[in-house]
């Protein structure tokens, strides 16, 4: 991947270093229902006292097995979700706990790309009118420049101009998520945050896609916050990766640093799970036991010992913080005093 190194106008090149988003001791949980009256007899952690910070500018990458929380992170984050406890902070300004206006007016600087491009787009309208809502309802511009700014939308990610008169199911759904891209990009945000979104895809659109997200990025200087399970789409794509296991953040670090020398257990093993291209070269795959436990009833202590192969007696009765072990290198594991 290639460094991207873009101000803004505005900006000193010191000031690339501020955080766009920071995320502290986040928790989401989900409420569940029982008996007669239907009362709330415990809760899912989807998830479970998570921080990061995001750097403007920068991409990280956030991974883990399906129904570790990752989605749940991002739409908490965006204020789909209400969050059960924690702070989000955007470009300095604590969200956490906004509603009405105030929400309304951050949305502007905060979108995301769905990862199922079939049912993320109205069927109901045209292309040009899914694009032009969000402008529509955040900017004061007559009908010429409003089409206008949707036709350079289009264009930029590498739609014909004839789109704006056309329905979603017209399109592939390659096309589609291109469309979902340009909606996202309407409103010129600082953030995006991209969900699964090649999962959906032909292998063979997938690059295009991610190539497409790249060259925005450095062209509106934005900053990503990638959802993914497919370690190599995510590798090509961050700057940074946090590997989440059963709603908690059990690793983060720069790319290079996490795939070269992966530290936490479960970390490894999803490292040594990609495929390798040439298949001469063996390579020793890390087998894990059990099953993801139930998140309704997580274990107690480390999350991961009950299929973690190093797992030590204090796993069972403390949960390790995630600190920094060496530089820019943060893992959450009793084996790192």
């Amino acid at each position: 991947m290639r460094n991207i190194t873009v101000h803004r106008n505005n900006e000193t090149p010191s000031s690339q270093n501020e955080n766009l988003l920071q995320i502290q001791n986040l928790k989401t949980y989900y409420p569940v229902k029982g008996g007669i009256f239907k009362r709330t007899v415990g809760h899912v952690r989807a998830v479970d006292d998570i921080s990061f910070e995001i750097k403007k500018g920068e991409t990280l990458g956030l991974v883990g097995e399906s129904g570790c929380g990752k989605s749940t992170a991002g739409r908490t984050i965006l204020r789909l979700l209400k969050p059960t406890a924690g702070k989000i902070i955007f470009d300095g300004k604590d969200i956490t706990w906004l509603s009405g206006k105030s929400l309304r007016e951050i949305r502007k600087d905060m979108q995301m790309v769905f990862q199922d491009p079939y049912a993320s787009l109205n069927p109901m309208q045209m292309v040009g009118d899914i694009i032009a809502e969000p402008i529509y309802n955040f900017m004061k511009k007559s009908k010429v420049e409003l089409k206008k700014e949707v036709m350079d939308l289009l264009e930029k990610v590498g739609l014909p101009q004839d789109a704006y008169y056309k329905y979603a199911h017209e399109f592939s759904g390659g096309q589609r998520q291109r469309i979902g891209i340009a909606r996202a990009l309407a409103l010129r945000p600082k953030l995006i945050i991209a969900d699964e979104p090649v999962s959906a895809l032909d292998v063979s659109v997938q690059s295009q896609v991610l190539n497409l997200l790249k060259d925005l990025q450095e062209e509106f200087d934005l900053t990503f916050l990638f959802i993914a399970h497919d370690l190599s789409v995510v590798k090509y794509m961050s700057d940074r990766i946090g590997v989440m296991y059963l709603g908690s953040m059990v690793e983060i670090a720069e790319k290079n640093s996490l795939y070269l020398q992966p530290m936490h257990p479960y970390t490894q093993a999803l490292i040594s799970a990609i495929p390798t291209p040439d298949p001469r070269r063996k390579k020793e795959r890390i087998i894990l036991k059990g099953d993801v436990p139930n998140p309704i009833n997580p274990p107690s202590g480390c999350p991961f010992h009950p299929r973690c192969p190093v797992a030590m007696e204090e796993c069972l009765n403390s949960k390790p913080a995630l600190r920094e072990v060496k530089p820019n290198h943060r893992v959450a594991c009793h084996l790192y005093p």
